[in-house]
């Protein structure tokens, strides 16, 4: 799809504004506003969706965007001054999940031409990573564009769940805060199943929940280790 020129100002002024709370830090201004990058993403992606972008490439830009923020936030952890914490990176990260779900409910609503290779859950518009609509671009699944749609989806569920293991380590955490844990993350393992082998969603998923749960045993105490004497 051809842009205008004023589509292209805006759509670039937008991604400059996202780039300024991605390196807020950058001003010296001891304030934490550069949080707000992960809402603030959603801003230029919702628009080159508005303007008929294709719902997955939309969906491309905006992981890449919140794996920019991810590994600038971990930098920021292992700092030794003024460190960033996991805590707040996951807060923040989730609340523009949830900002972004909720998008979906109305805009594709308001707009039609905005459920083009989509799938509806619920209220939810989501891209259908499998469609193929004619007079648009099409994403076959063994295309360049869906295979790294896909690595970037791993990568950013992955940003989150190592550093949060690395925090775990060592900690003591009782066997029913793992199932807490776990179902925490039973989505994003879903969908990973779903866009790595849809055919195979409830088997990937549970075998994902094992792994982490094994991992959890590994790296954790439960904090009634007694030494015999």
């Amino acid at each position: 799809m051809a842009f205008d020129i004023n589509s292209i100002i805006i759509t670039g002024t937008l991604f400059v504004i996202f780039g300024v709370f991605l390196f807020f830090d950058l001003f010296k201004r001891n304030e934490r506003y550069g949080y707000l990058a992960y809402i603030v993403a959603l801003i230029p992606i919702n628009f080159l969706w508005f303007l008929q972008f294709d719902v997955l490439g939309v969906y491309l830009i905006l992981f890449i965007l919140w794996n920019l923020c991810l590994l600038r936030d971990l930098l920021g952890v292992i700092r030794k001054k003024d460190p960033k914490e996991i805590n707040d990176i996951v807060l923040y990260l989730a609340l523009g999940i949830v900002i972004q779900t909720i998008i979906t409910a109305i805009l594709p609503v308001s707009i039609p031409t905005m459920q083009t290779n989509t799938t509806p859950y619920w209220f939810f518009y989501f891209p259908d990573i499998y469609a193929i609509s004619p007079g648009t671009e099409l994403w076959f699944p063994n295309s360049i564009i869906l295979l790294t749609f896909r690595v970037t989806a791993t990568l950013l569920i992955g940003l989150v769940i190592v550093p949060l293991l690395v925090d775990l380590r060592d900690e003591e955490v009782p066997l029913p805060v793992f199932i807490i844990i776990i179902g925490l993350f039973i989505l994003p393992f879903l969908y990973l199943s779903y866009i790595w082998l849809p055919e195979a969603m409830g088997v990937l998923t549970f075998l994902m929940s094992v792994i982490l749960f094994i991992t959890l045993l590994i790296i954790t105490r439960s904090g009634k280790e007694i030494q015999k004497k």
